[in-house]
């Protein structure tokens, strides 16, 4: 699963932030509860997010994480989000990428009891990358756009300390992915799963 990550205020998310800020959703949304553009996000935060807009341009959007169910869902499975009827709309035609430095992961371990412990928090993103785009779904809920972000199975570094990581895609794949005509199970090949892990303690020195 995928239950935090990073934003860092580098020039890169400062043009991101500068773009979302001339949207005239922020002032509806800063009417509900306050923005995070920087720092640790945390499901039900308000954040930017990249989809395409009513001209079918892409455009960065301020969404709440989390869709509203009999409890809140922050993730949906790719392998199951095309049928499963609470995601496979959005699967078709309402897909959206979340950028963020990295993600965030606790490694889990089985301990002598046979129990899954909780280990040390880690910072997940890949080699030599500006932002990392984790692909999510999104929809509207009470005229407000919310999202969930997609997971699958981890590649080898991460299998280490986790069973699931968020669908990551490379830059010149999010244009086509947020597209409502394209085709997503074609797109998600392209997904990157070759990751660099760092300790949170250690990386946040840097």
């Amino acid at each position: 699963m995928c239950g935090r990550y990073r934003i860092e205020d580098t020039d890169k998310f400062r043009n991101i932030i500068d773009e979302l800020m001339r949207s005239p959703l922020v002032a509806v949304w800063q009417k509900i509860a306050a923005l995070t553009t920087s720092g640790e996000v945390c499901p039900t935060d308000i954040v930017p997010v990249v989809a395409i807009n009513r001209r079918g341009e892409r455009a960065v959007f301020l969404m709440k994480w989390g869709f509203s169910e009999k409890s809140l869902l922050i993730n949906a499975r790719v392998e199951t989000a095309s049928w499963k009827t609470t995601f496979r709309d959005a699967w078709k035609s309402h897909r959206c990428a979340i950028p963020a430095s990295c993600y965030n992961e606790w490694s889990h371990m089985r301990g002598a009891d046979g129990k899954v412990h909780t280990g040390e928090k880690y910072c997940i993103h890949p080699e030599d990358s500006d932002i990392t785009w984790l692909c999510g779904l999104y929809r509207f809920e009470d005229g407000l756009p919310v999202f969930v972000i997609l997971t699958r199975e981890p590649g080898e570094e991460v299998s280490k300390i986790h069973d699931r990581m968020p669908l990551i895609l490379p830059d010149e794949y999010i244009d086509d992915w947020i597209r409502p005509d394209a085709n997503p199970d074609g797109i998600i090949t392209a997904a990157i799963t070759d990751m660099v892990l760092e300790r949170a303690d250690e990386s946040l020195k840097i």
